[in-house]
């Protein structure tokens, strides 16, 4: 049974698909931890009504992101996971810290990468004029969203979308795809 620490910065939507998932004990994993970088993000109390440890390491406690890492690490260090699942966690890591979990850490992006790494990736589709959109699941490296995929699921871009109406069709697959890409995953590396 693989261990897995989720880090959020939000609501936590993502996280609780995670969850659910693994509910079913032949997932192959067991959530340990989620950890979310602003004790005011919504999922932590959500993550803890299940009955899953959690963790706030705030950012802006921090002189700098070697600070923050050290704290996270620590708070690793004491829930001891295999995999590190980034949903919605919206602080880019060093490449130290990326190295230290390479291929041990997924994160899920909101574009079929490689295109519309980083921010406002459903604006960028509907301003390049593409036919559709989706979510990308893929390891994490040190480059911004550029790690190996690991699943992708697509939505049709329709007529006078708005950025929050793709974003809305697109989380709905996030939500199936996240799963079944960590599920996977586990059962790949054992």
């Amino acid at each position: 049974m693989k261990r897995v620490a989720i880090f959020i910065s939000g609501g936590g939507s993502n996280m609780l698909s995670l969850l659910d998932a693994m509910d079913d004990p032949s997932f192959g994993a067991e959530p340990v931890l989620v950890l979310a970088n602003s004790a005011q993000a919504g999922g932590l109390a959500k993550a803890a009504a299940r009955g899953v440890p959690t963790a706030a390491v705030d950012h802006r406690d921090y002189a700098d992101r070697a600070g923050f890492e050290a704290e996270i690490t620590r708070v690793l260090d004491q829930h001891a996971p295999d995999v590190i699942c980034l949903a919605g966690f919206m602080r880019v890591l060093t490449p130290e810290f990326t190295a230290r979990w390479e291929n041990r850490m997924l994160n899920i992006h909101p574009s079929l990468l490689p295109k519309y790494k980083g921010l406002h990736t459903h604006q960028r589709a509907l301003d390049a004029g593409d036919t559709e959109g989706g979510c990308s699941v893929h390891l994490v490296t040190a480059a911004l969203d550029d790690g190996p995929t690991l699943g992708q699921a697509r939505v049709p871009i329709l007529a006078g979308d708005t950025a929050s109406d793709l974003a809305a069709r697109v989380l709905v697959e996030e939500h199936k795809l996240y799963p079944a890409a960590l599920r996977n995953f586990i059962a790949q590396v054992g």
